[in-house]
């Protein structure tokens, strides 16, 4: 109870104090602190999924800037040859203001990705645009089908029947290619399922059916449970490598992760950095409260 009690009284804090925090989980807040990570983790045969922090924008103006600043990551990450692609938050370019500008500057992105045979990941963000996402999806993989993705969140109740309803855009050719996760934003208990073991139960059905209907899967996930439960549904289903990847944040379980690829699994691992950090690092705050007492020790050691 007590870091539950921190973690929510602690985005009220100064931001100097959150970044304690922060700078385990976030590679810093300039490109050349996520090309000097990306560097770091290519040395150790792990991708990466670049991605500049920032959601929720207010003006168009804002979605005009986003895009930019993409276009121009997206260069810089090709002459300093990261082995890696890009994630994107739909809100950031405008999804909530104007849909149309949103697809344009996104379509951009994407564009710009597939002339340099990269891939862009569209991040699922919360409930009220969990539509929107998918239509933008399917929109986008039309017309560039091998170079965008999408994230699906297991602990919505709605996942697995997007699965089904999403089939018509697989293909042996062209392997749909989706990013699983649990899911991190607050939702109600009509459209979420909120127990530990339920969402470990259903992230595995969706892997299931993923595996069953050979989609490419990017397995998102910090939990062993759910990584011992996918190295059975590999066995199980003989998934070849490179119809799979285990996906990690950086900073989360290092120890877990190089198992991982001892194991000889590929491992990509989601490099956020900007100067919007404070969002990200107080949601990764209310996941996991227990770093909340970490924070504390080490604002009154450095004091």
């Amino acid at each position: 109870m007590f870091n539950k009690f921190i973690a929510a009284i602690l985005p009220y804090f100064p931001k100097k104090f959150i970044w304690i925090f922060s700078r385990a989980y976030i590679s810093g807040e300039t490109i050349d602190d996520a090309m000097r990570v990306s560097k770091e983790l290519n040395s150790k045969n792990i991708k990466v999924t670049l991605d500049v922090l920032g959601e929720f924008i207010k003006t168009l103006e804002e979605a005009e800037e986003n895009k930019k600043e993409y276009l121009n990551l997206i260069d810089v990450s090709f002459k300093n040859h990261i082995n890696g692609n890009f994630s994107v938050k739909p809100t950031s370019f405008g999804l909530l203001i104007d849909k149309e500008v949103c697809y344009t500057h996104i379509r951009e992105i994407v564009a710009k990705a597939a002339s340099l045979k990269s891939f862009i990941r569209i991040d699922m963000e919360d409930s009220p645009t969990t539509d929107d996402e998918i239509a933008l999806f399917r929109r986008l993989k039309a017309e560039f089908p091998a170079n965008v993705g999408l994230v699906l969140q297991a602990y919505l109740k709605r996942t697995y029947n997007d699965l089904e309803q999403m089939m018509d855009l697989n293909s042996p050719e062209i392997p749909v290619n989706y990013r699983l996760c649990k899911g991190i934003y607050v939702e109600h208990e009509s459209i979420a399922y909120k127990k530990y073991e339920d969402i470990n139960q259903h992230y595995l059905e969706d892997l299931e059916y993923i595996f069953k209907n050979k989609i490419y899967v990017g397995i998102a996930t910090h939990d062993k449970p759910l990584i011992e439960g996918a190295y059975r549904l590999i066995k199980k289903y003989n998934v070849p490598k490179n119809m799979y990847e285990f996906q990690m944040l950086y900073g989360v379980t290092p120890k877990l992760r190089e198992s991982v690829v001892n194991e000889g699994h590929n491992m990509r691992v989601y490099v956020p950095f900007g100067k919007q950090w404070f969002g990200y690092s107080t949601r990764r705050l209310k996941e996991n409260p227990k770093m909340a007492s970490h924070i504390i020790k080490a604002v009154f050691y450095k004091g």
